[in-house]
């Protein structure tokens, strides 16, 4: 049975994470469909930003849009997802910055209730949804795809007018030495006020964005709470955090 284009971009991107380089060939063998199908699948992508043709397939974009990130690290993102849904309360009030691993907290509230959530996070806002307990308030804002996020002026003045209990950041990287990195600006100034308007703030990442640096640092390690990351954190690494801010290693 021959799938819908939108199938078959899920499927080559999908196959683009973890293989890093496809040919049309083999695409339109795996797919069923012919090799017409798959240039103009392949083309499609390219205009969204989602990967660079190359002379008979494609290639991973520099920047991995966020649906495909989210393929990465799977078990270790939902442990510290779950660990991070730990801390929130019934009645509890909440920011959630976007990310592959903070829109998977949301998953495991369920049995919370009157928790009062401000996301700028499109996946978040997915995930959340689907519990009716939770009470759901999505910024507004310039919508950027690679992240599935809402950014800009907008939602920065959103999230200026709530208080929140508790907040909980993603990041592209952090280390001691340049604290919570990311590849836009516009991402940094999100996350620097959702940190200003609650009174405790956890970043939730997985030990491979330790030592990675983006762009842009929006916060020191002792701006935070603290850090729920994953086992695989070595001791050195997990030394050295500690002696800037709280460590969960789950």
């Amino acid at each position: 049975m021959t799938i819908d284009r939108g199938e078959r971009e899920e499927a080559i991107l999908s196959r683009l994470a973890e293989e890093g380089g496809l040919t049309v060939t083999s695409l339109a063998t795996d797919l069923g469909v012919s090799e017409v199908t798959i240039r103009t699948d392949l083309r499609s992508l390219e205009d969204q930003g989602m990967l660079v043709r190359t002379r008979g397939g494609a290639r991973p974009s520099t920047l991995k849009h966020i649906l495909q990130r989210q393929k990465i690290n799977v078990e270790a993102k939902e442990r510290i997802a779950a660990a991070a849904a730990g801390l929130v309360t019934d009645d509890d009030t909440v920011m959630i910055e976007a990310g592959t691993t903070t829109a998977l907290i949301v998953r495991f509230l369920a049995g919370r209730r009157g928790v009062q959530i401000v996301t700028n996070s499109t996946l978040v806002f997915s995930n959340a949804r689907l519990n009716p307990a939770l009470n759901i308030i999505l910024t507004g804002g310039v919508f950027r795809r690679d992240s599935e996020s809402l950014v800009g002026p907008i939602a920065e003045r959103s999230i200026g007018d709530f208080n929140t209990r508790i907040a909980f950041l993603g990041t592209d990287g952090f280390s001691p030495e340049r604290g919570l990195t990311t590849r836009f600006v516009e991402g940094g100034q999100v996350a620097t006020m959702m940190r200003d308007r609650a009174e405790e703030t956890w970043l939730v990442a997985d030990s491979s964005k330790f030592g990675q640096a983006g762009f842009v640092t929006f916060l020191p390690l002792a701006g935070i709470t603290g850090i729920i990351t994953d086992s695989l954190i070595s001791d050195e690494a997990a030394q050295s955090l500690n002696e800037h801010t709280q460590l969960r290693v789950v």
